[in-house]
């Protein structure tokens, strides 16, 4: 006789597929909560307490780890003496597994609980019997998502049982299900280990759950998804589904508005570079200051607040044509103004940086990754070094502190020209140095800009005083920057020759 073992904390579909295998045949074995509901719905089951002859054991610790339990799961059919030695031991065959694991993801999220306490979720019978099932999937069927119920059903329905096929995609996908659940108990005990150790460990699994198909990713031509926990952290208000590239957008200018605190912030974001940012009083007046920086690259843009939008800013906004717009909140007035764009894409902000270090993985050639540590050094921790014959004043000083936000998060190589609470000109991911000044001046002159007193910043070194140079001819009077050329005295005589204030950060700001 064949026998269908169910042991799952979620019991959606449990019962429709409970009674498939009943009518099939199969008999059914299920561990305590499980049981009772499939006899509440008048099946017959055999506890696994009363197949394996032992109790649960230390508040339900112990359920299905036995020989009975796992070698039924584990036992090749077919084979004499392995049969034999079944029978020797009082082992019959399980050909059908149903498995739904402790919810230890959603625990490790609920922040009330404890460590001791989370733990309690975590799941070792439920993982061990899909390992066990998945290895035979030649005779065993092992089942971890209710979606796959449907799949089984059919073929137990009209053949008696599952074929090879359907076992071998059923067991593929719950042994994914089993790493990612390993990965995320990891995880956890790492981010509340007693001696905090540093995140790049010598064996790490990525825990990734697919959140959203994607239309197509970078291009058309390209599948894509998208993974992990975006949309417990957001909320899409309005418009059509985000794109691969929207994501991106979005995720470059929210890091970059939120450099500001709660100063209101507009930063205008094209191909994950900011082409405007705006600071004031109000969220209007920051996006006047933002939008004139490059009034052209704004058009398709996404744009992002670090403030509720009101009613006020939806007027201005609905006229121009931009994919996406990203902020913490949304007036009643904003909304009903603002979803008469149909296309338009409204997302709502409900992220916070993180308290611990983060990481940053990128796929490279071969199958490999790199993983860095999220650059978490904020500018406004930044100790300025004057290394200038002339200090910088405190109008000088305020707008390179603006200016060196600005140019984290712009493309290497990268310029910014600034004033103390908006961009002029921004040069983004050139091969040369003077060449992102030479654009960042030009389209400050393009938007009608004045250069004369502003200040840049630079996301490295100025190899050669050609820069310097440069932006000192646009009108530029102080410079930000990190340091550490091999001619940083002749870069510095640059300056002081034309009068320019200097300042050092020692702290490098590439992107790549």
């Amino acid at each position: 006789m064949a026998w269908a073992l169910f042991s799952a904390w979620e019991k959606t579909g449990l019962v429709e597929l409970a009674r498939v295998f009943h009518q099939a045949g199969i008999g059914l074995v299920a561990t305590e909560g499980t049981a009772n509901l499939l006899r509440n719905a008048h099946l017959p089951v055999r506890e696994v307490s009363e197949w394996t002859g032992l109790p649960e054991l230390f508040g339900g610790r112990l359920k299905s780890l036995h020989p009975k339990i796992h070698g039924g799961l584990l036992l090749p059919r077919g084979r004499a003496q392995d049969e034999m030695q079944a029978q020797a031991h009082g082992i019959e065959p399980i050909d059908y597994v149903v498995v739904r694991f402790y919810p230890f993801e959603e625990k490790a999220r609920d922040g009330s609980l404890r460590l001791e306490q989370v733990i309690e979720y975590m799941d070792i019978g439920g993982p061990a019997l899909v390992r066990s099932a998945a290895k035979n999937f030649r005779w065993v069927t092992v089942l971890v998502d209710p979606d796959d119920y449907r799949s089984v059903m059919d073929q137990v329905a009209t053949m008696g049982a599952t074929n090879l096929e359907l076992r071998q995609r059923l067991a593929a996908k719950a042994l994914a299900l089993t790493s990612y659940y390993d990965a995320k108990i990891s995880q956890y005990l790492r981010e509340h280990s007693f001696r905090k150790e540093g995140p790049l460990w010598q064996k790490w699994a990525l825990p990734l759950n697919k959140a959203q198909e994607l239309r197509y990713g970078e291009n058309p031509h390209q599948r894509a998804a998208l993974y992990g926990d975006f949309w417990l952290h957001f909320q899409q208000l309005h418009g059509r589904e985000l794109s691969y590239n929207n994501i991106l957008d979005a995720s470059s200018g929210i890091q970059l508005v939120q450099e500001f605190g709660s100063v209101p912030a507009i930063v205008i974001v094209k191909h994950t570079n900011p082409c405007g940012v705006g600071t004031g009083t109000t969220l209007v007046e920051a996006w006047e200051k933002a939008a004139r920086t490059d009034p052209q690259a704004l058009y398709g843009g996404v744009i992002i607040s670090n403030q509720p939008v009101d009613g006020s800013l939806a007027r201005i906004l609905a006229p121009v044509f931009h994919e996406l717009l990203v902020a913490p909140g949304f007036s009643p007035e904003a909304l009903e103004i603002l979803r008469r764009k149909k296309n338009l894409r409204l997302l709502l902000n409900q992220w916070s940086p993180p308290d611990t270090v983060s990481l940053e993985v990128r796929s490279a050639i071969a199958n490999s990754y790199l993983v860095q540590e999220s650059d978490s050094v904020t500018p406004k921790e930044e100790e300025f070094e004057v290394v200038s014959e002339r200090s910088p004043s405190p109008e000088e000083l305020q707008a390179l502190r603006f200016a060196w936000k600005v140019v984290k998060h712009v493309k290497s190589n990268a310029i910014v020209f600034a004033t103390s609470d908006r961009t002029l000109g921004i040069g983004a991911g050139q091969m040369a140095r003077i060449d992102a000044v030479r654009i960042a001046a030009w389209k400050a002159r393009e938007a009608g800009l004045s250069l004369e007193g502003s200040v840049v910043a630079s996301d490295g070194f100025f190899p050669f005083p050609d820069g310097v140079i440069a932006a000192a001819e646009a009108g530029a009077t102080a410079i930000v920057q990190p340091g550490g050329s091999i001619r940083d005295p002749d870069v510095l005589a640059a300056a002081n020759a034309r009068g320019l204030a200097m300042v050092f950060t020692r702290k490098r700001y590439f992107r790549h």
